[in-house]
């Protein structure tokens, strides 16, 4: 179990006072029949045993409860715990708390290839510059105030320079408050009042070039291959063989060994329906354990192409990525790329054979928490012309990168086995280059890397290019957690979640913090859901009808469903406070009665594929113990909170 502290001064260790009074709960959110009252603290709250009294200091962005409400004099107190099941701590006075409603979060996205996020001191500030024609005569003044240290009275503070590595050093950055804003370029964009606060002379100063040169020579690198191996991928997979032999040759001669390893991992599909098959997937080698060329070639000597056909067109391709992200350590490399070489499409999470369960977005997601790039080589051969446009579709979605957003898809017309040798080998010499560059010190200038895609009209080009901006955009990574970047210090800000300028850019994720409980019931109604909209394919009348009597039976907010004729899902009052109140588009809340009947099968099919899929990820969130965070010391496990990404909700 992960116990949240703040590293480099964010929430740390708490001091209780006080204990369990037999069946208290906290106080309710006003209007709300489940939320209980949140706060959070601010730089100088003192947690003391009666109200009025002196106390002990409190880390800022510790999350209590509210059990009581108290006046004294002109000031309010209030009586806190840190779980929601009876346990109270003491007193505080609510003037240096701030209400947290909905437990979501911001993580913010790799700033490679977009301005550093800006906290702003007022909303409108925002909303001016999103509502601008010409946004970017706005925001260069400000950034360039910023550059030359100049104090501007808009601005509270800057994003870092360097990623922050949230899975190294979790921090909070809460959502207060947000809005929406449809700008001028077309774009629906969320703007932010959010808290954050680190303790002052904390933070490392920001790196100098040699600094960064100095880092970075304990930068490496690792590059598992994912290959189909099932009937008709035979010569691929010794051209793959062959590649990785020449590169280690080369790292090898350049004493780079220490810094680049490479690992591979095969798939087919599942045994149980073709036992012929040998293996759903399985680990050849594990880059933690290869030690040179030799090592590796000897472990995947008996590698070879299934005897057997597979009794899909699909293979289990997403299976075999999440092999390798699952059973490799990827802690110790500061780059970490998964390459998925197959001439079929992937099993979906719906498919009976799936040994996932998972679709492209979900293990997209998984990879990225690990922070692993995915790339597809895609053989485009003759005999799976069919399947080419619905396999591509499903690649370019997995290889969707967050860095350079775009997908690090690469298709082979005609599975040209000299096409596929040429780009293997480009992909590997690039991914090389970048390890030798960071490790030497030396600037990436002049790197073949860097080149213009359209320099000699080679097809290789614009991957060439997109390994090398990834490996810009990893090495910031790195560089953010070597130096131990921190959250800007300031309490209170406004923010734009899309980058101000190129507004089709992400600057933050959001992460909404379920407990236990609240998993549990999202999965139930999720599982009723879909069995009734499975129920609803045969007979569409039938399907509202079933939700409204399952919601009566819930003991749900009774006002919430008094309508027996509602049309729209968030209207039966079966999701829970902690998911209607959010300030997303659900399309699950969203979808009408009318809307589900005008589908047609496929377009209902599709719908509860989405939803079973989502339960499958509910699953693995409840068996991750590692990512299950304790908010406040002292509190009961079942108050501990998982950070689901805002996409995979209902």
């Amino acid at each position: 179990m992960k116990s949240l502290h703040w590293v480099g001064g964010f929430l740390c260790g708490l001091i209780f006072t006080g204990g369990a009074l037999a069946d208290q709960r906290p106080l309710l959110q006003a209007g709300k029949q489940t939320l209980f009252q949140r706060v959070l603290t601010t730089p100088g709250c003192e947690l003391a045993d009666q109200v009025g009294a002196k106390g002990k200091p409190q880390p800022a962005f510790s999350r209590f409860y509210v059990y009581q409400r108290q006046q004294a004099g002109a000031d309010e107190w209030l009586q806190i715990g840190p779980d929601s099941f009876g346990k109270v701590s003491g007193w505080m006075n609510a003037a240096c708390t701030v209400d947290w409603k909905m437990q979501l979060t911001l993580a913010f996205t790799n700033p490679v290839g977009r301005d550093p996020l800006l906290f702003f001191k007022d909303k409108a500030q925002v909303e001016t510059i999103l509502n601008s024609k010409q946004p970017a005569k706005l925001v260069t003044p400000l950034q360039a105030d910023l550059a030359a240290h100049k104090n501007n009275p808009q601005v509270l503070a800057r994003e870092p320079n360097y990623m922050i590595d949230q899975l190294k050093n979790f921090y909070l950055l809460p959502v207060l408050d947000s809005d929406e804003v449809f700008t001028d370029n077309g774009f629906r964009v969320r703007v932010l009042n959010v808290a954050s606060v680190t303790e002052p002379g904390k933070a490392k100063p920001q790196g100098t070039p040699a600094d960064e040169q100095n880092m970075l020579k304990g930068f490496s690198a690792s590059v598992v291959f994912v290959i189909d191996s099932t009937l008709s991928m035979g010569p691929y997979i010794d051209r793959t063989k062959q590649a990785i032999e020449k590169v280690y040759q080369r790292i090898e001669k350049e004493k780079l060994l220490g810094q680049v390893k490479f690992g591979l991992v095969a798939y087919r599909s599942n045994v149980k329906a073709v036992p012929g098959l040998e293996y759903d997937s399985k680990m050849f080698v594990d880059p933690n354990k290869v030690k040179d060329g030799k090592d590796f070639l000897a472990k995947v000597s008996s590698l070879q192409q299934a005897t057997v056909s597979s009794s899909r067109v699909d293979e289990d391709a997403y299976g075999g990525v999440m092999q390798a992200l699952d059973s490799i350590d990827w802690t110790h490399f500061g780059a970490r790329y998964v390459v998925l070489i197959t001439d079929a499409g992937a099993l979906t999470g719906a498919d009976a054979l799936s040994s996932t369960h998972l679709d492209a977005a979900q293990v997209r997601q998984e990879a990225a928490y690990r922070g692993v790039a995915l790339y597809a080589l895609h053989l485009k051969t003759p005999s799976g012309v069919k399947d080419h446009a619905s396999a591509q579709a499903q690649y370019e979605d997995l290889t969707l990168n967050p860095f350079l957003h775009k997908p690090l898809y690469y298709p082979i017309d005609s599975g040209d086995i000299n096409s596929f040798g040429a780009m293997v080998d480009h992909l590997s010499d690039a991914i090389t280059s970048q390890i030798k560059t960071a490790y030497s010190g030396e600037a990436t200038a002049g790197s073949a890397l860097g080149a213009d895609p359209a320099y000699n009209g080679k097809p290789e080009q614009p991957m060439l290019q997109d390994a090398a901006l990834l490996g810009h955009a990893m090495r910031l990574a790195y560089l953010g957690a070597t130096q131990g970047t921190k959250a800007p210090p300031v309490f209170k800000a406004w923010i734009s979640d899309r980058d101000l300028i190129k507004q089709n850019l992400p600057t933050t994720e959001v992460r909404v913090l379920l407990t236990k409980s609240e998993l549990s019931d999202l999965s139930e109604v999720v599982k009723k859901i879909a069995n009734a909209a499975n129920e609803g394919m045969i007979s569409p009348d039938d399907m509202f009808a079933r939700l409204r009597s399952i919601a009566a039976t819930m003991g749900n907010d009774p006002n919430q469903i008094k309508q027996q004729n509602a049309t729209k899902l968030g209207e039966l009052g079966l999701l829970g406070e902690y998911i209607a109140g959010l300030p997303y588009l659900s399309e699950v809340l969203g979808l009408d009665e009318e809307t589900w009947k005008s589908w047609d099968g496929l377009e209902q099919e599709k719908f509860i594929r989405r939803l079973n899929t989502k339960l499958q990820y509910y699953q693995r969130y409840n068996q991750d113990v590692d990512r299950w965070i304790s908010l406040a010391p002292g509190s009961d496990p079942r108050d501990n909170v998982y950070p689901v990404p805002l996409e995979n909700l209902p």
